[in-house]
C-alpha cells in the first residue's frame, strides 16, 4: 500500500486497505482495523475528484466494526454514508459486501427474515476478488438459520459442504468449521445426541489449536465463547467459566460486545455467573447491560434462576425485542412504542407476538413480571 502510494496509485493503496483490516480483525486488532479503514478514507477524500473509488468500501468496514462495538445507529449511518457515495465509489465487491454488512445489523436488531433477504441479495451479487472468501455467504445464512431453529436447514448445508468434524483444518474454511460446530450444539440441544456435542467439543478443541497456531485472536475469541456454551449445554456452568474468562481477557482491550451478545440468553446466564464470582467485573457489567440484564448485588447471589418460576429461556429475545419489552414497563401504548423506536407499529406487534410466546404469557404485565424473574429488565 505504500509503495503504491508513493507511486501514485491511490486507489489501489486505499483497496488493499480491506484486505489489511480484514487482516487485522481476523487477528483481533479491531482498532486498528479501524484506524485503516480511516486512514484509507483519509487518503481516498484527499485525493479525490470528488470522491475516489473505494471510499464507499472503506464505510461498509467501518459499519462492521462499528456493529461489533454494538453501535448499531453507527453502523447503520457508515453504511448509509457509503450508499450515498454512489455505485462508481465502490468496488465491484461493494454491492455484496454492502449487503452482508447490512444483514447483520437486521440480525443484531432480531430482524432474521430480513438478514436472511439481505444475504440472499448479496449471494446474488457475489463478485470474486484477489482474496480467498473466507466466510462464505452460505455459512452466513447458516448461522441465522441455527438461530431460527432451523436444524434441517443447516444440516442440508454441512452435507452439501461435505463438512465433517474429522477434516483438517485451514484457515480459508475456518469460519464454516466454527459454523459447523454451532450446527452440531444446536443439534445437540434440539435432540439431546450425545455424540453431537462431542463432535463439537472435539471439533472446537482442534480449531482452537489451529487458531493458537495461526495467531487468529479475533477466532480464538469466538471459538473460546463456543466452548463455554458447549459446557453450559452440558450442565457444567463452571467447566464453561474456563473458556469465558480467557474470552473476555482476549476481547475487553478491543471492544468486543457484539461476539458475546449475539449469543443470547445463553450467554448472559454465563456473564450473570461470571460477574457473581468476580470475574472481570468492568467488562462483564457492560455486556450485561448490552444485554439489558442486571448484575447480581453480591457474589453471594445466584447469578442463575432457581425457582421453576424462573427457568431460563429454551430461545433468547433479540436486541429488538428486549428494547420492546423495556417499554412494556411503561405506560407507552404501541403505536407510542413504534414512535419511540423508530419502527412500524406491525413490526411492534410481531416483537410483541414473539415476546409472549418466548416468555410463556399472554400479555404486557405477565411479560415484565416473567422478564424480571430472568433478569432481562
Amino acid at each position: 500500500m505504500a509503495q503504491l502510494q508513493m507511486a501514485g496509485n491511490i486507489s489501489d493503496a486505499v483497496g488493499g486497505a480491506i484486505a489489511l483490516a480484514d487482516i487485522r480483525i481476523v487477528q483481533g486488532r479491531l482498532r486498528e482495523a479501524m484506524r485503516t479503514y480511516e486512514h484509507a478514507l483519509q487518503l481516498a477524500t484527499a485525493h479525490g475528484d470528488p470522491v475516489m473509488r473505494g471510499t464507499a468500501d472503506m464505510y461498509v468496514g467501518m459499519s462492521e466494526l462499528q456493529r461489533e462495538y454494538d453501535d448499531l445507529h453507527l453502523a447503520t449511518q457508515d453504511l448509509l454514508r457509503s450508499k450515498d457515495q454512489g455505485e462508481h465509489t465502490g468496488f465491484p465487491q461493494n454491492p455484496y459486501r454492502w449487503r452482508v454488512a447490512m444483514a447483520r445489523i437486521r440480525e443484531a436488531e432480531g430482524d432474521l427474515h430480513g438478514a436472511l433477504d439481505l444475504l440472499q441479495e448479496a449471494e446474488r451479487l457475489y463478485v470474486s476478488d484477489f482474496y480467498p472468501h473466507v466466510r462464505p455467504i452460505a455459512a452466513l445464512k447458516t448461522r441465522v438459520w441455527v438461530v431460527q431453529g432451523r436444524l434441517g436447514d443447516a444440516l442440508d448445508w454441512v452435507r452439501e459442504q461435505g463438512l465433517s468434524g474429522e477434516d483438517d483444518l485451514s484457515y480459508v474454511r475456518e469460519f464454516e468449521h466454527i459454523t459447523l460446530a454451532r450446527v452440531l450444539l444446536a443439534q445437540y440441544k434440539s435432540e439431546r445426541t450425545e455424540r453431537s456435542v462431542h463432535a463439537a467439543i472435539g471439533l472446537l478443541e482442534r480449531l482452537l489449536q489451529a487458531a493458537e497456531q495461526g495467531e487468529r485472536t479475533g477466532s480464538l475469541i469466538e471459538i473460546l465463547v463456543l466452548q463455554a456454551l458447549a459446557h453450559q449445554m452440558q450442565g457444567d456452568s463452571r467447566a464453561a467459566l474456563v473458556p469465558l474468562e480467557r474470552a473476555l481477557t482476549l476481547a475487553e482491550p478491543e471492544g468486543y460486545v457484539r461476539m458475546f451478545v449475539d449469543e443470547g440468553q445463553p450467554m448472559a446466564h454465563l456473564l450473570l455467573e461470571a460477574a457473581a464470582r468476580g470475574i472481570m467485573p468492568d467488562y462483564t457489567s457492560k455486556l450485561l447491560a448490552a444485554f439489558g440484564a442486571e448484575q447480581p448485588q453480591s457474589a453471594s447471589e445466584s447469578p442463575l434462576p432457581t425457582a421453576p418460576a424462573s427457568r431460563p429461556l429454551i430461545e433468547p429475545l433479540s436486541v429488538r425485542e428486549l428494547e420492546v419489552l423495556r417499554l412494556f414497563k411503561t405506560e407507552l401504548s404501541g403505536p407510542e412504542i413504534a414512535h419511540e423506536l423508530v419502527i412500524a407499529l406491525s413490526t411492534v406487534r410481531t416483537h410483541t407476538k414473539s415476546i409472549y410466546s418466548k416468555l410463556d404469557v399472554n400479555d404486557r404485565r405477565a411479560a415484565v413480571k416473567r422478564a424480571a424473574e430472568l433478569h432481562l429488565i
